[in-house]
This record gives C-alpha cells, sequence and structure tokens, in this order.
C-alpha cells in the first residue's frame, strides 16, 4: 500500500527499461500503449510506459491523448 502511494506521488524513478514493444492494431491494449501503440516496461518495478518512436523517447504518462503540433509557417519560403 505504502508502494502505491509512493508511486502515484512520484511515479517511476528507475531507470531500466525493456525494448520499445509496439502492439498489433485490433488488438487489446494496456493503458500506456493506447497513447501511441508503443511502450516500455521498467525492468525494476514493472511499470509499463507510452513510448514515442518518433521522438525516441518515454512519454508523460499522465498525457491522455497525444495532440500534434500546429504550423510554424504557414507559407511556402520563396
Amino acid at each position: 500500500m505504502i508502494a502505491k502511494l509512493f508511486d502515484a506521488v512520484f511515479g517511476c524513478w528507475h531507470s531500466r527499461y525493456s525494448f520499445p514493444i509496439t502492439t498489433r492494431r485490433g488488438a487489446s491494449r494496456s493503458k500506456a500503449a493506447a497513447q501511441t501503440g508503443t511502450y516500455v516496461v521498467c525492468l525494476d518495478c514493472g511499470k509499463e510506459l507510452p513510448y514515442d518512436w518518433k521522438q525516441m523517447k518515454i512519454m508523460d504518462a499522465t498525457v491522455s491523448s497525444r495532440r500534434p503540433a500546429p504550423a510554424l509557417a504557414t507559407k511556402e519560403a520563396a
């Protein structure tokens, strides 16, 4: 119970993760894989964390959905 409370407040602080795992379309997905379809697992505590292949980093687990960044340029450079 104390470990769950600590994890809720601070999250996973470990630094050893599995290789990114991508789930198939149509397959049931965990909460971490639902965001991007890819996740990593902490090798110390077993927590699944969403992973973004494009940025090649672990995403914030609290973000519920990804939104594309707005375009910075509206016209093509001449």
